[in-house]
């Protein structure tokens, strides 16, 4: 589709100096415009089409630094680091693995680049798996980025990309289309349960 573009994240990754974001809802959104107002140097900002619910209040957002991913729950099973839109499914999917006794961290990533490397690796470090969710290719976006940094530090954590293959998008209405390319809140729980009982060796 000429006017869906699940690409635009990694093009933009690759440009020298090029600060990299992808916001949840409105409230957060706010709050990284007013940063990008006081930074030097270029942006982009990843905005999506379709109405996004409100996850935060303002005085949650207001200590928000460009770079450093926000740990929205905590737990030690898994850890879902997601970005832009798909931060409220897969809080929702922290729901339904929480009522199921799983313990599971989500990360709102909001930075692209540079990535919180930091937080990346502690949550390797500290949970059983990691699974990266985005509205967006698989390749070049967060989970190739987030793939980049567990590489170069030899990490053996389980670790799955959630979100569209190598294949052009269709257009359509923006549930059906998550639905269709396994991005809803079931999805995200079918794999973290996948990914929890690989490492546990079953």
């Amino acid at each position: 589709a000429s006017h869906q573009m699940i690409e635009d994240l990694a093009l933009m990754r690759v440009l020298p100096n090029m600060t990299v974001l992808a916001p949840s809802d409105a409230t957060q959104t706010e709050k990284i415009v007013e940063l990008m107002a006081e930074h030097v140097g270029p942006m982009y900002a990843r905005v999506g089409r379709a109405d996004a619910p409100v996850i935060y209040d303002r005085s949650y957002v207001e200590t928000l630094e460009i770079g450093r991913g926000m740990i929205v729950e905590d737990g030690e099973d898994a850890t879902i680091i997601a970005c832009g839109t798909m931060v409220d499914p897969a809080l929702d999917a922290y729901k339904i693995l929480s009522k199921e006794g799983f313990k599971v961290r989500v990360i709102d990533m909001h930075t692209i680049k540079p990535l919180d490397e930091k937080l990346v690796l502690k949550c390797a470090r500290e949970t059983n798996a990691v699974i990266t969710v985005e509205e967006h290719s698989i390749i070049g976006g967060l989970g190739a980025a987030v793939a980049e940094v567990l590489a170069e530090h030899s990490s053996s954590i389980r670790f799955h990309r959630m979100g569209i293959r190598d294949q052009f998008c269709e257009s359509g209405d923006p549930k059906d289309l998550l639905e269709k390319y396994g991005l809803t809140a079931k999805h995200i729980v079918k794999e973290v349960k996948r990914l929890l009982k690989k490492a546990s060796g079953v």
